[in-house]
């Protein structure tokens, strides 16, 4: 018994000093990571409308400069989208700016059998078991097969088929336009006003040309077209004239002391459209632009050499 009791004594301070330790933790090398909890999903951030054919409003926009910049009449701008007021439109608004679908239905065209397998109903007469001693034959059953019946029988069926005495449609008349069509970008331009360059076009800070003039001289269409804007709704254009040439030109005459015709109006080239002012001006001058699909090019490149 001392022994034993001598051989406890010896054993606790052991045991005590391992219970003492709390286990140390355990790191895997090598193999899969510990399951953890999921990260919260990262929100996207934020994006600009940027479809194509629509146009964000911004500080400053009005929807006639929006029109212009976009090659487009400001009431076709404003019927795209049911727009009461044109002067009521908020940043950040999406317009659009190029024609919508006309809704019509779009033909689907059914796929043309080129010799694939054809469905064939099964009779309600179970058919016989061993099909290779089955016998083709022209439709009703009624003659022997042969390449003469076959020829009678498509003969037969091509009488019976009944004849289109119906008249030929008509074709459809085309209907007229209220804007001038002109085969590609053929127009025939001329100098809009007599008087001096005085501002060349420069890209990036001058949308066209000023040309020089006493209030009241003439201002004339460039070229034959339709007046698409006449009024003051853009901001320092003064006195606007907007012309439409086709689908891809538009000309544009700014400053003018008076104008002389109407929105809808159809202009000839060379006709008096305007007189020479100062409105949104410091001297009397004609701002002079040629649009190209709605963005400003130089307009010397398009008038006659002087």
């Amino acid at each position: 018994m001392n022994a034993a009791r001598l051989m406890l004594v010896m054993l606790l301070p052991i045991i005590a000093g391992c219970a003492s330790h709390a286990p140390a933790p355990v790191e895997e090398r090598g193999g899969a990571p510990a399951a953890t909890k999921p990260a919260a999903p990262v929100q996207a951030a934020a994006t600009t409308d940027s479809r194509i054919g629509y146009h964000s409003v911004k500080k400053g926009d009005t929807l006639y400069s929006i029109a212009l910049d976009n090659g487009q009449d400001y009431k076709d701008v404003a019927a795209w989208n049911n727009l009461e007021n044109p002067n009521r439109i908020m940043i950040g608004q999406q317009l659009r700016v190029t024609p919508p679908d006309n809704g019509a239905p779009v033909a689907v065209a059914k796929p043309v059998s080129s010799g694939g397998p054809i469905e064939v109903k099964q009779s309600a007469t179970p058919a016989s078991s061993n099909t290779d001693t089955l016998k083709r034959e022209p439709r009703g059953g009624k003659l022997a097969y042969s390449e003469e019946a076959l020829a009678r029988a498509r003969q037969g069926e091509a009488a019976a088929r009944p004849v289109d005495t119906r008249p030929e449609p008509k074709p459809v008349e085309a209907q007229p336009v209220d804007k001038p069509v002109v085969a590609g970008d053929e127009v025939e331009w001329m100098w809009p006003a007599s008087g001096k360059l005085i501002t060349p076009f420069a890209e990036g800070s001058s949308k066209g040309i000023d040309i020089a003039g006493k209030g009241g001289d003439p201002v004339l269409a460039a070229a034959g077209g339709v007046v698409s804007y006449a009024g003051a709704g853009l901001r320092g254009y003064g006195n606007l004239v907007v012309l439409r040439h086709n689908g891809t030109y538009l000309s544009v005459y700014a400053h003018n002391s008076k104008i002389l015709v109407k929105e809808k109006q159809t202009v000839t080239k060379g006709q008096k459209i305007a007189e020479i002012g100062s409105t949104d001006s410091d001297s009397p001058r004609l701002h002079f632009e040629i649009r190209r699909q709605g963005k400003p090019a130089d307009p010397q490149k398009f008038l006659p050499a002087r």
